[in-house]
């Protein structure tokens, strides 16, 4: 544990990774970063849960046994990520390993020769369920919720990537079907959430360190955005590795693109993903929600650049308003950016000495004796008039949100990012990308009824699904 005033964490050997030395003191971000020799190689150490949140209930399985599970996507850093974390517990065993590009498909099955290989889930569910415990969904946004929805109706455990669903109807459905299946265990990918440093923020906040919370500035310099034009006017051939239907899934039908939608770029399209603020949006929102106990909304705004229809805002800048708790004063304002450097915060809000500069992702909470700053991912720092603040730092222990999941799976502790906890967050990012499509027009957002005070908004509350893959709840 790290017990330090704030004054010495600015000084402290245990900062000198956030400023870059002989330059104006910058907070930089710690990143998480993994590579092939990492997915070679399994995770170590299972870490106990901590009881944030209010239980899901595990099936009766006995502490001795193990749990079963299908891993669903295992290529791309998340893919191999949510394989690596989930099978480095001791108490994982993978049996069915499942991707649409053959070449992930192998990597993953040369680790893991014991269990089985698929290409479709559907096939996975159909041939392997009885031998199934619990799911874990790394796919494309486009795909998070029929598979969640389909693993739920088995009585399936899920970890499903964030952002949770791809549009707001189908994260309405994962929460109900969740609460209707409240036996299952269910846990949103913000692994984050279980690292101390945003633990540590959030007792802080709760603690009372910088007072009610005002307002929040959100951000970070990274953008998906597509090309202005709208899709390529191209038609490549499909890799013989690659099932391009399977990998359109609920999609509409489109030529493929090399190098245009898979393994990485599919976040930029309306089709697939949900742009930059669906890719951070649920991580770097995490701590807000958890640490003000918010609910989703009530309005919505956005200022940025208006978006093609294929594609994200380059530069998005979205206010959001949400009603007040007993850690705010009053209703509180929340406001989202990323793209380029012209669309970071109003640092000026921030309160920051001369010498400190924001980081290039994260959030800084306004309150009423002085201002948090939270880099993503990395320890708070306290700020009131341009001056830190005197404030003791008791740095909380990194947990693994992976391990976690598998033991409440097995009927041990509490998970902390449920879906009844992921879908508000999630519902939050959802209506900023909606708001990105009617640019200086405020919505009103009425989550209880799940509706806009907008008749071209609530359109895109659903999606129409292709043929043969309908979802397998009502959306």
């Amino acid at each position: 544990m790290l017990c330090l005033p704030q004054s010495a964490l600015l000084k402290s050997g245990r900062r000198k990774s956030c400023y870059l030395p002989g330059y104006p003191k910058i907070l930089l971000m710690r990143s998480l970063t993994f590579t092939r020799r990492d997915f070679l190689r399994s995770a170590t150490g299972a870490l106990a849960a901590a009881p944030l949140f209010a239980p899901s209930f595990a099936r009766a399985l006995g502490s001795n046994e193990l749990l079963q599970v299908a891993s669903i996507g295992v290529g791309g850093m998340i893919g191999r990520h949510d394989l690596t974390n989930i099978t480095g517990s001791p108490r994982v065993r993978p049996v069915a390993l499942c991707d649409v590009d053959a070449r992930f498909l192998g990597e993953a099955a040369a680790v893991y020769p014991d269990a089985k290989t698929y290409r479709d889930y559907r096939r996975m569910f159909d041939e392997l369920a009885a031998d199934i415990d619990a799911v874990v969904i790394s796919t494309p946004d486009h795909m998070h919720a029929p598979i969640a929805l389909a693993a739920m109706q088995l009585d399936k455990h899920v970890y499903c990537q964030k952002p949770l669903a791809h549009n707001l109807g189908e994260c309405r459905a994962m929460g109900e079907m969740a609460a209707k299946k409240n036996h299952l265990v269910t846990q949103m990918g913000t692994q984050g959430h279980s690292r101390g440093a945003y633990r540590t923020a959030v007792e802080m906040l709760q603690a009372g360190t910088i007072g009610k919370v005002r307002e929040v500035h959100t951000w970070v310099s990274k953008t998906w955005h597509g090309p202005p034009e709208g899709r390529p006017n191209r038609v490549d051939p499909v890799p013989e590795h690659f099932d391009w239907n399977l990998w359109l899934g609920v999609a509409p039908e489109r030529p493929f693109a090399d190098k245009s939608y898979h393994p990485h770029e599919w976040r930029r399209w309306t089709d697939f993903g949900t742009g930059t603020l669906g890719d951070m949006g649920c991580h770097i929102f995490d701590p807000m929600f958890s640490a003000l106990e918010l609910a989703p909304p009530t309005k919505v705004i956005s200022r940025g650049p208006a978006c093609h229809p294929e594609t994200y805002s380059p530069d998005s800048d979205v206010l959001y308003h949400f009603a007040g708790t007993p850690y705010t004063d009053g209703e509180i304002t929340c406001r989202w950016t990323d793209g380029s450097a012209g669309s970071l915060p109003d640092a000026s809000r921030a309160q920051l000495p001369p010498d400190v500069q924001l980081p290039g992702g994260g959030a800084f909470y306004v309150g009423e004796k002085g201002v948090m700053v939270l880099p993503h991912i990395d320890l708070p720092l306290f700020f009131s008039s341009g001056e830190p603040m005197e404030v003791t730092i008791n740095e909380l222990v990194d947990k693994n949100h992976y391990h976690e999941w598998a033991n409440v799976c097995l009927g041990e502790g509490q998970v902390t990012t449920p879906f009844s906890y992921g879908c508000a967050v999630t519902e939050a990012v959802l209506t900023g990308t909606v708001a990105t499509r009617f640019k200086d027009q405020p919505l009103t957002w009425d989550s209880a009824n799940l509706t806009f005070d907008h008749e071209e908004a609530n359109q895109l509350l659903h999606r129409e699904y292709r043929a043969g893959w309908e979802l397998p709840a009502q959306v």
